[in-house]
């Protein structure tokens, strides 16, 4: 187990309660386990087929939840398409979380859902808790016999549970942590909830570092190799916190928070350039997937930064320099353009940078290798080196191509992969010339080693990347988000087409001073109107 409880056998009686739908506890008679009768006949019996009538629905989740109410996990399974696993599932409810009596209340099928409450006492040495919760069941035709049976799932025993979890009660082998910002400010999900995952995470890894005392809880164990935290559901008895500092700032963080907060689906992060320091994790919705630390995202043009270092540093680009920037570009078989067709005629690579002309870098595949984009990203940006933040991350990728996807890639298409926090790291690296790669967690608190890019990028790399980064925050694609923006500032917009969309992610990453920053509105459109605010907002609040 990683951060879960421990399991405990302990057995139980189990109770079953009339609901408003009439139910009540039924003994089970027929030889089949009471879901029609067997027959001496030579003759086949006629399969039925079709949807399970409402009578069927009625008696196949009345003998399922009655028989798992009176402890007989092996007679419940009968009832069920998955008989070993409900089996599994159901000794497990008794055993591994310690419930010693259930009381189950149906509700009134909807078709053929039937939904239940459930009311588990669960004792474990001397702590006892009553937990409460709704689920539900579905009753599904069995096409080899024919007979009305419940679709086994998870879910159906409690709806945290996901393939391969358990639910166990015990003592945690994660104390709880006391999770304090890089001011010694602490941080909670209550006052953050957008830092839920990320504070279960780190209880997950830290807590048995920190100095605490576990708590006894029943809670949802993942199965192995999952990368989502466990997840406690009841605390029959608290544990006493060990205190994890991080490198949040609280202040910024409730300003990521709210930057994406009028949005269905947006996430960002932000990142200190001279330290590497994490200062803020932003997603909407609270409770939804981590895209800004774990997404794995074309990010448009915001990779232009990247694919501009590397053309840079192979002479094929110069910021002064006059550079192609046609309306359409062909390679490897496909036809690219510049939004709504635009071109610069007898422009400089800075202005086509700035305007973000797709055909002034994809004009540049024919003197490019597959390996190269991958290799400067790798080596300057640091990108894929296996980051170790203290949390769980993903560090993006850039694949090797050929063809037009290699073409694409430099565009921010293709196999290139990447998220806020990422695309903040890439900002971050510009403004300081080093890559640092990002930490959530000191160093020094498990003295983990971090990333090092194999090399440094040349000091008139990394001030041409500036000077580009700078005209389009002030007079570029990126200018009208990044307006009223004083100091040291640096911008790139993108849009990321995505099959199936009808309007492209929103992409942008900026730096003003020590705070770099990124994020990613998905299905939205236009970086610079839709990511661009939210950037901007975390980078007014940076000071």
């Amino acid at each position: 187990m990683r951060s879960g409880a421990k399991a405990a056998v302990i057995g139980g009686v189990f109770t079953a309660m009339v609901g408003a739908a009439g139910y009540g506890v039924y003994g089970l008679t027929s030889g089949d386990g009471g879901n029609g009768s067997t027959t001496t006949t030579a003759a086949r019996p006629e399969v039925k087929t079709g949807p399970p009538s409402a009578d069927e629905i009625r008696e196949t989740s009345e003998g399922f939840l009655t028989a798992w109410a009176a402890g007989q996990p092996e007679k419940a399974a009968e009832f069920t398409d998955d008989s070993t696993a409900a089996t599994a599932a159901l000794t497990g409810y008794r055993e591994e979380a310690a419930v010693e009596k259930v009381t189950l209340q149906p509700g009134a099928a909807t078709g053929a859902k039937v939904p239940f409450g459930v009311t588990a006492e669960v004792v474990y040495e001397k702590e006892r808790a009553t937990v409460s919760y709704d689920s539900a069941l579905t009753v599904v035709r069995d096409k080899t016999s024919g007979k009305a049976l419940v679709r086994w799932e998870p879910s159906v025993v409690h709806p945290e549970l996901g393939k391969g979890d358990t639910l166990v009660t015990g003592e945690s082998e994660a104390p709880p942590i006391k999770a304090l910002d890089r001011d010694g400010e602490e941080l909670t999900k209550e006052d953050h909830p957008q830092l839920a995952e990320v504070l279960a995470s780190l209880r997950e890894r830290y807590g048995d570092k920190a100095g605490g005392k576990p708590a006894v809880e029943l809670a949802v164990q993942r199965e192995e190799g999952d990368e989502q935290p466990d997840k406690t559901l009841k605390v029959l008895a608290e544990g006493e916190p060990g205190e994890l500092r991080t490198t949040i700032d609280a202040g910024l963080q409730a300003a990521a928070e709210q930057a994406v907060a009028d949005r269905s689906k947006a996430a960002a992060v932000a990142i200190k350039p001279s330290t590497g320091e994490i200062l803020a994790i932003a997603n909407a919705p609270a409770d939804g997937f981590n895209v800004a630390l774990r997404g794995s995202l074309a990010p448009g043009s915001t990779m232009k930064v990247v694919t501009s270092a590397m053309l840079l540093e192979k002479g094929l680009a110069s910021p002064s320099k006059a550079h192609p920037c046609p309306k359409y570009f062909s390679y490897g078989g496909w036809k690219f353009q510049n939004l709504d067709k635009f071109e610069i005629k007898g422009g400089t690579f800075a202005q086509s940078f700035a305007a973000s002309c797709n055909t002034a870098f994809i004009s540049q595949a024919e003197e490019l290798s597959g390996a190269d984009l991958g290799k400067t990203a790798r080596d300057l940006f640091g990108i894929g080196l296996d980051w170790q933040t203290g949390v769980v991350t993903f560090d993006g990728a850039v694949p090797s191509q050929k063809d037009a996807p290699m073409a694409a890639s430099l565009i921010g298409q293709g196999g290139v992969r990447m998220n806020p926090l990422t695309m903040a790291s890439v900002s971050a690296t510009v403004k300081s010339g080093v890559f640092r790669q990002p930490v959530l967690v000191p160093v020094s608190v498990d003295n983990r080693t971090i990333a090092k890019a194999p090399r440094t990028m040349s000091a008139g790399t990394a001030d041409a990347l500036r000077g580009l980064m700078r005209l389009t925050a002030t007079s570029g694609t990126a200018a009208e988000a990044m307006a009223g923006l004083g100091g040291d500032i640096g911008g790139k917009t993108g849009s990321a087409e995505v099959d199936g969309q009808k309007k492209p992610n929103g992409w942008f990453t900026a730096y003003r001073n020590d705070v770099a920053a990124a994020a990613v509105v998905p299905a939205a459109g236009h970086g610079g109107k839709t990511a661009g605010p939210i950037v901007a907002d975390i980078l007014r609040a940076g000071g």
